[in-house]
């Protein structure tokens, strides 16, 4: 979660909009979109640099020594928002103005691309240098305190927080998910390197992100290092409809920003005639609108029969079994009336579900997941096309806590059943005999040993890293720390591990690793969660820069 600092810095940013006469909440986040994505090309592109260089391979930075607007040749050092922040606010405007902004519009070759179509109509719409300025230097501090932040994923609860404050959200049924539910949805769904992954109803492509985030979390040696799965993922794995122009806009803009050169982005109603596709997919994430009804005469008369309907929330559950492969797995949110409605269109649906494919498992959420902007009660459906039936069983999991308060406020709480989620979803072997009030606990085995009086060596940070210094600590140390405030912690380094064990090897590459131990670390079970992981980690830096 960000911090009270961090939001009052966000909100301060709006005020600046509003002083300068841009109020429309649309125009300010497309806006802040914009230029947040010129700050983020400028780090990306140092990033990527430091790591070819790290790797011994040659990088072409797109800020190259002469770049190419219109019909004149400029420096393009002059474009990086490390560069121009520091011009005079009239120099900066008609940098910006005439300079970076079309340089961002053009930036992808292919004018076919999702990125291509959707900012070739974009506009600069601040209106005077003092503003830009003004934002700048705004935007300049949030990126600070981000930086400073020990928060897990900072950027992403940032922009989710400015993306919070489209007053326009539920109106069509479209609202923010949160980016821990996204995240909960993808580790369900496990995405496989040559999975064709579709949400059509992509907003600002949350889902797609997502995925795209895992798969170079765990199937990073896979991708990167075979070619053609590599092209797959940059150009033909990623697919994402929306009949809203800015948010696709913002979309396409996301997913460059991540990485992913060129998804398929598209202006399309999904549930139309508009829509051919049929048996594409192998993957389906989506929160698709579920608020007020169509007209019949604009849905696909495919969809129709399999459910006649004007509620978008069925219709849209009939159109994902329409896109997926035979094989095919998906994971929607839908409202709770999906389950329990006793029109004929609500039990067609549940029937085609249940007995012509494979529904694996609904997950009820509490109301206040959707909150502040919207209180429906919802639930995830996973479910596998087979065309065949399979429907044995149905595992149910009726959530209580996503780790946030349920009110409007959102706060973070340490109730959270998530990780008991995923951990149960991938074994359901054995969840038969498992009593429906037990819940699972992914500590349980290192908590048994800690009662059994064994030393544990754990690893915080969850993840490998090719940099020597550990990444942000995971809670699980804390959590432990906390029921066993009796167990000495002794901070380790262990010099050249990321070398010798680089992340995606499974046996070790000989090379020679020293092991530094430290004192004993001072902690009590009363520590915050943020104050004891930043402690924690700053104790095995400090063994580290000691060598």
């Amino acid at each position: 979660m960000i911090t009270g600092e961090l939001k009052n810095k966000i909100d301060s940013l709006w005020d600046i909009f509003a002083a300068g006469g841009l109020v429309n909440p649309r125009d300010v986040i497309e806006q802040i979109t914009y230029l947040m994505f010129i700050h983020d090309l400028d780090d990306t592109d140092n990033l990527r640099a430091k790591e070819a260089a790290m790797l011994g391979l040659p990088y072409q930075s797109i800020f190259a020594d002469e770049e190419q607007v219109g019909d004149r040749t400029i420096d393009g050092q002059q474009l990086k928002w490390s560069v121009f922040h520091d011009f005079p606010a009239g120099k900066m405007y008609s940098v910006m103005q005439e300079w970076v902004f079309p340089f961002i519009k053009n930036l992808h070759g292919d004018k076919n691309s999702a990125y291509s179509k959707y900012m070739d109509d974009a506009i600069f719409k601040l209106p005077t240098p003092l503003l830009l300025s003004k934002v700048v230097d705004a935007l300049d501090e949030i990126y600070r305190l981000m930086n400073e932040s020990q928060a897990v994923d900072v950027r992403g609860d940032t922009y989710e927080y400015l993306l919070s404050k489209i007053a326009q959200s539920g109106l069509n049924g479209q609202f923010r998910t949160p980016r821990h539910i996204i995240r909960m949805m993808v580790e369900l769904m496990d995405p496989k390197a040559d999975d064709v992954i579709c949400d059509p109803a992509c907003g600002t492509s949350g889902f797609l992100v997502s995925a795209g985030e895992y798969l170079k979390e765990h199937r990073k040696e896979e991708i990167f290092f075979n070619r053609q799965k590599k092209d797959h993922y940059m150009n033909h794995m990623f697919f994402g409809y929306d009949m809203d122009r800015t948010m696709l806009r913002i979309g396409a803009m996301n997913m460059m920003t991540h990485g992913i050169d060129n998804p398929f982005i598209e202006y399309r109603d999904s549930l139309s005639d508009q829509n051919p596709d049929k048996e594409k997919y192998s993957l389906i994430l989506a929160n698709p609108p579920f608020k007020g009804s169509l007209d019949a005469d604009t849905v696909s008369a495919d969809l129709l029969k399999v459910c006649k309907t004007k509620k978008t929330e069925l219709l849209f559950l009939a159109l994902f079994l329409r896109m997926l492969r035979i094989g095919g797995r998906c994971a929607c949110i839908v409202p709770d009336g999906v389950l329990f409605g006793s029109s004929k269109a609500h039990q067609s649906i549940r029937k085609e579900l249940i007995e012509n494919h494979q529904l694996r498992a609904v997950i009820s959420m509490p109301s206040g997941v959707f909150k502040p902007y919207a209180g429906v009660s919802t639930a995830v459906l996973v479910f596998t096309k087979t065309g065949a039936g399979g429907t044995d069983k149905v595992w149910f999991y009726d959530m209580k806590a996503d780790g946030f308060s349920l009110d409007d406020k959102r706060t973070e709480v340490k109730e959270n059943d998530i990780p008991d989620i995923i951990a149960r979803f991938h074994n359901l072997d054995a969840e038969t005999d498992r009593k429906r009030t037990e819940h699972a606990d992914p500590l349980g085995p290192l908590k048994d040993a800690l009662r059994a009086g064994d030393s544990l060596i754990i690893f915080p940070e969850g993840t490998r890293r090719p940099q020597p210094l550990p990444s942000e600590f995971k809670s699980g140390i804390w959590r432990l720390m906390r029921e066993f405030p009796e167990v000495e912690l002794i901070p380790v380094y262990i010099e050249n591990l990321h070398r010798a064990m680089p992340k995606g090897v499974y046996i070790p590459v000989p090379t020679i690793c020293s092991v530094h131990f430290g004192a004993p670390l001072e902690h009590s079970p009363d520590d915050p969660k943020e104050v004891f992981l930043t402690r924690a980690r700053q104790a095995v830096i400090d063994l580290a820069q000691q060598q």
